[in-house]
């Protein structure tokens, strides 16, 4: 996570109109245990579908199961960590338009180019799937997850970054709306939303809608505003959750309870409690100097790499059915073998893409134009 900017003790809130001349907000503290949690979430994806692969075989394929077979969470944990992420980095009196561009600073430039690498590969491949035109213009439009047939098109990590999407779009709005809250209100708001979660997985189970809600961006949104709620009681000093190690204890009891319930939307409802405590447990640790296990120098690095090796992970596992074949079911040591590879393959891409895609892309679409010489600089925000 880059360093977050906004002014201690203020109301985040971003304005959907040009503001008047203020001073730039002094920078918030950063939250390194984030940026680290951030590899942990991406490292149960990646666990997961080494499970859907079918690597493991016997003991080893039941181990994998039960240890990442509720890594789709991890996607979840992403959801409310970017809400809180958003608002503890919100500047105050930022313009949509500003809040915007560094979003899509932030996603598009890593989104395009795996799209192109899942496009190449469509069409040199073995067991991949060629996309229409229709479907490849909307996963680069990050609207594909509106619409269940096509939820999974091109790079199929690339539903969430719709719902991120919706969210980013939908955040101006919330900010305004939420500028004002409270601890009670944020307190209460949390609560409402961990509801939702709740509905929206009982009317999912029940399916009295045309497609899953797992990957519609609209039935995500409550996750999101859950991490808005408890990043406002961050903000305001107010957070009064349990510790950094209670917090992780209630999280890994929630993710091993999702084989118990299902691997639908339904899981979250296991989890998205102990993430709420947990994101804000580890934000407090760092604020406040408590030990941490997350905010080591070389887990914040892999936390650093998380977005682009969660976006080219999946690529390289399918690129590998065309060597090994669609679930192998190698004994463990072979298995043990063959995900080492794909995680050396991905982990190194995934360095590729931040050094030679994310960061530059980053900085060249977020540099600010030089004022011309001899005439008043523009005010930016």
């Amino acid at each position: 996570m880059t360093t977050a900017t906004r002014a201690t003790g203020s109301p985040s809130a971003i304005s959907t109109t040009p503001s008047a001349k203020r001073s730039t907000p002094a920078p918030a503290p950063s939250l390194p245990s984030l940026t680290g949690l951030r590899w942990i979430a991406a490292l149960l994806v990646f666990g997961l579908h080494v499970n859907n692969f079918g690597y493991f075989d016997g003991t080893g394929g039941r181990i994998v199961s039960w240890a990442f077979g509720a890594g789709a969470t991890g996607v979840s944990f992403f959801f409310v960590l970017s809400g809180f992420v958003l608002t503890w980095s919100a500047r105050p009196g930022d313009r949509a338009r500003t809040f915007w561009r560094r979003r899509v600073a932030r996603i598009v430039p890593v989104h395009l180019v795996t799209a192109a690498i899942a496009l190449v590969m469509a069409y040199t491949l073995r067991h991949q799937t060629k996309p229409t035109l229709g479907q490849g213009l909307a996963n680069v439009l990050l609207v594909h997850s509106w619409w269940r047939p096509w939820w999974q098109t091109l790079d199929p990590v690339s539903w969430s970054l719709a719902c991120e999407a919706f969210f980013y779009a939908a955040f101006p709005l919330l900010a305004l709306l939420l500028r004002r809250l409270g601890a009670r209100g944020a307190t209460v708001l949390a609560g409402l939303s961990v509801v939702a979660v709740l509905a929206v997985a009982w009317v999912n189970a029940h399916d009295w809608l045309s497609q899953p809600l797992d990957s519609f961006p609209a039935a995500r949104l409550p996750e999101f505003v859950l991490g808005i709620a408890i990043a406002r009681l961050v903000v305001l000093d107010r957070w009064r959750g349990p510790g950094l190690e209670a917090s992780l204890a209630l999280a890994i009891i929630g993710y091993f309870l999702v084989p118990q319930v299902t691997t639908d939307y339904r899981a979250t409802t296991c989890t998205v409690v102990g993430f709420a405590l947990l994101i804000p447990a580890a934000a407090v640790a760092d604020l406040r100097g408590l030990p941490s296990l997350w905010r080591g120098r070389r887990l914040v690095r892999l936390g650093e790499l998380s977005f682009a090796f969660y976006m080219i992970h999946l690529l390289v596992l399918s690129a590998g059915t065309n060597v090994i074949g669609v679930k192998p079911r190698y004994g463990t040591p072979e298995a043990l073998a063959v995900t080492a590879v794909a995680f050396a393959v991905s982990l190194g891409l995934s360095w590729i893409l931040y050094e030679t895609v994310e960061g530059p892309a980053r900085r060249l679409l977020l540099r600010r134009r030089r004022p011309a010489a001899n005439s008043p600089a523009r005010q930016t925000t």
